[in-house]
């Protein structure tokens, strides 16, 4: 005999009605904020903008040709990716290295967490403007300390190096925390019975850190390479529309800036967003299917 659907007692409804309204929230402000503009921005990607805003008209894939047939989007997914290569492996090592010493039991240890960690919570903007008086080519410190004239932010050979070093300062402190509680989450077991089997602590780290350390490593390599390939504010405040560099350190987000909001073109700049997506998605595959190889999970 079949059973009957089970009726919802008056207490299991009022649990179900305040489950929703908890839970209601988070999902307007997820339909509002991040699914809606998805879909709008792909919809944009297929017309051209009309006069403040209105009488789009559709041009069907024209946007893309436009877009993937410049010089401009490769050359600023070029930039995109340089300032990858520098932040995010550069990041991950330094974070690892502090959070294996700031693991350890030593004095003002909070202290070092703290200081390493405030850029991450510092504001965009006072951030940028303390780099750019660092970097300043008459009255720099950089430059007052090795006695140099060094163009670090207008020279394009290496402006892109110096926007780089201020993604890894931003952010070490918070790959830092994470490897941290990484580390904190290995069993101190495995270093005591390498230690009587007469591994150094070089060994150790190579064999017992790393491959246990994997997962979180591989969580933050992916996260950051996502960041960095988003990288905008940065680059917006510290390099000046004049800058003969600017050339040299444009991302895809920054060119999506200027052609959707400086010149008014929003259906050409959503369909640089889009685009830019299928290249994150397809970098997202990549690296979840070499999980499998690269992550140790005990």
């Amino acid at each position: 005999m079949a059973k009957g659907k089970h009726k919802m007692t008056p207490s299991e409804k009022s649990q179900a009605r305040w489950g929703l309204a908890f839970v209601a929230p988070t999902m307007i402000g997820l339909i509002v904020l991040n699914f809606y503009p998805i879909f709008n921005t792909i919809y944009q990607s297929f017309f051209k903008t009309g006069d403040f805003g209105m009488g789009n008209v559709f041009v069907g894939l024209q946007n893309f040709a436009s877009v993937l047939g410049g010089n401009e989007f490769w050359r600023s997914l070029g930039n995109t990716f340089k300032y990858a290569l520098i932040e995010v492996p550069f990041s991950i090592i330094f974070a690892l290295l502090l959070a294996v010493f700031l693991n350890r039991k030593i004095a003002f240890r909070s202290g070092y967490r703290t200081i390493f960690f405030l850029p991450m919570v510092a504001a965009p903007a006072a951030v940028a403007m303390v780099w750019k008086f660092l970097y300043n080519q008459q009255f720099g410190l950089i430059n007052n300390v090795f006695g140099t004239q060094t163009a670090w932010i207008s020279d394009p050979g290496i402006a892109w190096i110096s926007i780089g070093v201020i993604g890894v300062w931003s952010i070490v402190g918070y790959n830092m925390i994470l490897l941290i509680s990484g580390l904190q989450e290995i069993p101190h077991d495995y270093y005591e019975a390498a230690e009587i089997d007469g591994a150094t602590g070089v060994k150790q780290f190579f064999k017992i850190t790393i491959p246990l350390l994997s997962p979180t490593i591989f969580f933050i390599l992916q996260t950051r390479i996502i960041g960095a390939l988003q990288q905008f504010d940065l680059i917006y405040m510290v390099m000046d529309n004049s800058n003969r560099a600017l050339s040299s350190v444009e991302t895809v987000v920054y060119y999506f800036y200027t052609q959707a909001f400086t010149y008014n073109n929003r259906g050409f700049g959503a369909a640089i967003v889009v685009s830019m997506l299928v290249i994150i998605m397809l970098i997202t595959f990549l690296l979840q299917r070499a999980e499998k190889k690269w992550v140790f999970y005990n």
